[in-house]
């Protein structure tokens, strides 16, 4: 009756369905219920039955889902179903796929287990609550057998890197939280897709996922390849087999909405470029013109038709948070032209991926100069006083200089970009954000980097232009020192924030300036400029001076204008932080609890009680 079915569906179903019943791998568990009978001193001859039900259930379910549990509980042995389809199959396609998965699953009967991997859904029974299992050591594999062959010769460098950037990609989208446990895409004729299944949360989805893509990987030169794990299914090809944009049958997709959205803004634009353009601006993204690598995306040097140098920035692509970072970056920061802030040049989403388009800044990031222990150069004072100085300038022109308020979220000396003169360019505005004037804040997730987030805002995620200037104190302080925040000085519990206090109880602020100067900096200003900073970081938000006064301040040091004193900074070390590390980037949700948790109470202290959520701006 079921066979029956399956080939009434098979007819029924449109020409064009592709329900993708290729089976991928089977598993029969060794335990039978025979066994487990006599173990448990009597006999189950209940089994088999009892399978059928389950089966029969599970059939219910999955006629109106992509994805269902059942179990019925023994005394003897329980029974627990699971089915998945994957996301991009119509509903009939994800019935004719399930039923052709009950069909052969029962061969492994009178076995306690079994699991099923066709292309386009998986089925497994079992004798335990698996549902929540991401990996499975034992049982996990891969199957890298391909009719299609393998690529070989000069193209295979090329393949393997396009691959492992797709899985990468399908990866993050899939296990992100956004994506919904599914991902798919393609990099240059390599498509991929990731589901996990529903019952994982984001992140059981992604150790899963990192796993099958760490097994996939190994597949190549196959043009062909799957990973099986207990959470997740992960396949590339050369030859396209998914559908587009989610369920086949689902064409009002939110995401697919979104990204229309973007394609008409952009299409009426002037920053559109063409994919082809970019591709071979970069020679095909070749590995040797890879200049950075971010958390939204790794940045290529190109050469555009005119002659132009520019940064091509591939993004991470297709999910919600994509599509907020494109918004940023193209719609918020494109109109908004300061010598002190790279300039957005154009865009491009109508290829297998989305670009972005900078100015090419020839110098790099700032951390290159200041941390790096092989250093391109030594910055003498000028140098770094400058930077400070336009690094002021351009976070004053985003947070008082625009018809909105533009908080950028994620200063930090990678951010900084230098051009041919040294001068700073702020970059990288994936993550920032703009508000009216009649707002004092906005309460937000989490996004930034650890060891430059004000304590409010990790705290208690409260938004206003006070954590840029906090970062920007981290990053004053940075640039004297020739240190990381993260960094903790020899024979000492403290990080640079607790050193630098230090020194200022002691008057002894000097003694911190970067020993490579070899003491070639004016110390009362190198004194000033290190107060200043202390004062960006002060602990309560409504201390911070905003930035405007901030840069009035650094261009009067040389003046007889003193520096206000500054109150103690809230010290949030890496280890307050337990084991995160503070140069790593978060976005949305993504801190550690234990770590807030512990930052909240030092936080909450009587001295940083009051923090000001309003805006001084």
């Amino acid at each position: 009756m079921l066979v029956s079915l399956f080939f009434l569906l098979a007819l029924l179903s449109p020409s064009r369905s592709d329900p993708r019943i290729y089976e991928a791998g089977l598993l029969c568990g060794n335990a039978t219920a025979g066994m487990t009978a006599r173990k448990s001193g009597g006999t189950d001859p209940s089994y088999v039955p009892r399978f059928v039900k389950e089966m029969e259930v599970l059939s219910q379910r999955m006629a109106t889902h992509h994805f269902a549990t059942h179990f019925i509980d023994s005394t003897v042995v329980p029974i627990y179903v699971l089915s998945q389809c994957h996301r991009d199959l119509s509903q009939t396609d994800c019935l004719l796929c399930f039923a052709a998965s009950r069909t052969k699953l029962p061969r492994c009967l009178p076995s306690l287990s079994a699991r099923i991997f066709f292309d386009g859904c998986f089925l497994r029974y079992d004798t335990y609550r698996f549902f929540e299992e991401s990996v499975d050591a034992s049982r996990d594999s891969s199957n890298c057998s391909s009719g299609l062959g393998s690529v070989e010769g000069p193209d295979r460098p090329k393949f393997e890197e396009s691959m492992s950037y797709a899985v990468g990609n399908v990866t993050e989208i899939a296990g992100s939280g956004r994506g919904g446990g599914f991902g798919a895409m393609e990099v240059r004729g390599v498509y991929t897709l990731g589901q996990c299944w529903s019952s994982l949360s984001s992140g059981e989805c992604k150790v899963c996922l990192e796993k099958a893509g760490e097994e996939v990987r190994r597949c190549a030169p196959s043009r062909e390849g799957r990973a099986l794990n207990a959470g997740c299914y992960l396949r590339y090809s050369t030859v396209k087999f998914y559908n587009d944009g989610g369920k086949a049958e689902d064409s009002n997709n939110s995401e697919n909405i979104y990204l229309r959205q973007i394609s008409i803004g952009v299409d009426r634009s002037s920053l559109n470029f063409k994919y082809e353009t970019l591709e071979k601006a970069t020679n095909n993204f070749e590995a040797s013109r890879k200049i950075g690598q971010g958390g939204t995306g790794s940045v290529y040097k190109g050469t555009l038709p005119n002659g132009q140098t520019v940064a091509v920035k591939r993004l991470v692509y297709n999910t919600r948070q994509w599509v907020d970072e494109f918004f940023n970056e193209v719609n918020l920061i494109s109109g908004i032209h300061h010598k002190n802030l790279v300039k957005l040049l154009g865009c491009s989403i109508e290829g297998p991926e989305s670009l972005l388009v900078y100015e090419y800044m020839v110098n790099k990031s700032l951390d290159h100069y200041i941390f790096d222990k092989n250093k391109i150069q030594t910055l003498n004072w000028k140098q770094r006083f400058n930077i400070i100085v336009g690094t002021a300038e351009g976070l004053a022109h985003l947070h008082c200089g625009c018809k909105v308020r533009i908080i950028h979220r994620d200063i930090k000396s990678s951010n900084v970009l230098l051009d041919e003169n040294l001068n700073p360019k702020i970059a990288d505005f994936g993550l920032a954000r703009s508000f009216g004037p009649d707002m004092s804040h906005l309460s937000t997730g989490i996004a930034g980097t650890l060891g430059y987030m004000a304590p409010e805002y990790v705290v208690r995620g409260q938004l206003t232009e006070k954590v840029d200037v906090y970062s920007f104190g981290v990053l004053v302080l940075e640039i004297v020192c020739g240190r990381r925040n993260s960094s903790f000085i020899e024979n000492s519990a403290g990080s640079l924030l607790q050193m630098m206090w230090r020194l200022y109880k002691l008057n002894s602020l000097c003694e911190a300036v970067d020993p490579s100067l070899e003491g070639n900096f004016p110390r009362e200003e190198a004194a000033d400029v290190l107060k200043i900073g202390l004062l960006c970081t002060q602990a309560s938000a409504a201390d911070r001076p905003v930035m405007a006064r901030v840069l009035e301040m650094l261009l009067l040091t040389k003046g007889d204008s003193e520096v206000p004193e500054p109150n103690q900074p809230p010290f949030l070390s890496a280890r307050a932080m337990g084991s995160a590390s503070s140069t790593t980037s978060y976005s949305t949700n993504s801190l550690i609890s234990n770590g807030a948790t512990k930052m909240a109470t030092f936080y909450t202290s009587s001295e940083c009680s009051s923090t000001g959520s309003k805006s001084h701006g």
